[in-house]
């Protein structure tokens, strides 16, 4: 089974360049302030502007209210919504007003912590299984931490869904033995610092999903 990849929180033309160019099926773009890879509307919309047809824009967002939203979706002409830290009824709410596919992310440290995916049928139309940060974290994810893969391991996945937290082009090939995965998130994996993305580093990765 085919696998492909998106790569979150480019912010430069020649990183989202190397991410296309790679053969990445989703280009991720960050609408959340405290973040490093945060984008302004005019360079959203820059990048936005260079993504081919076949290659789809995710907004990442953490429970986001319209006025962000309507921002991000009209700069960044957004394929596809990943919500954080958003909760089911608001996730459809959003879905209803903005008529786009929406990415629940499910954030995962035990088993049990995989039960909040049944909370998003009928709501979702993927989740993202991402690994839980540590307690006064001040992002939800895309900070190189990763979740132990065998907890996804005989689970009935309620919903299509993709996996994230800690990838990078050496432990790809075990997470996706691991998990069965058919399309990964990666971001502080294909970095050089926080925030700055590794051009060399996204086509280490995406070469080695092609590889899986």
């Amino acid at each position: 089974m085919t696998t492909t990849a998106k790569i979150c929180g480019l912010s430069t033309p020649e990183t989202l360049d190397a991410a296309i160019d790679g053969g990445a099926s989703h280009v991720g773009f960050v609408f959340f302030a405290p973040s490093p890879r945060t984008l302004s509307r005019d360079r959203a919309a820059q990048l936005a502007a260079r993504v081919p047809a076949h290659v789809q824009r995710v907004g990442v967002f953490v429970d986001p209210d319209d006025a962000l939203l309507d921002r991000a979706i009209a700069a960044g002409h957004l394929d596809v919504l990943q919500l954080h830290k958003t909760a089911p009824a608001r996730s459809a709410a959003i879905k209803a007003r903005t008529g786009l596919p929406i990415w629940s992310a499910v954030a995962v440290r035990t088993r049990a912590d995989l039960a909040e995916t049944a909370t998003y049928s009928g709501v979702a139309d993927r989740i993202l299984y991402d690994a839980k940060t540590p307690p006064g974290a001040a992002l939800p994810g895309g900070m190189g931490v990763r979740f132990d893969w065998s907890l996804l391991e005989g689970f009935r996945h309620p919903l299509p869904w993709l996996l994230s937290g800690g990838l990078d082009p050496v432990n790809l090939r075990e997470a996706v033995a691991m998990t069965g995965a058919t399309l990964v998130d990666v971001s502080s994996g294909v970095e050089s610092a926080p925030g700055i993305k590794d051009a060399t580093k996204i086509r280490a990765f995406l070469e080695a999903v092609r590889d899986i």
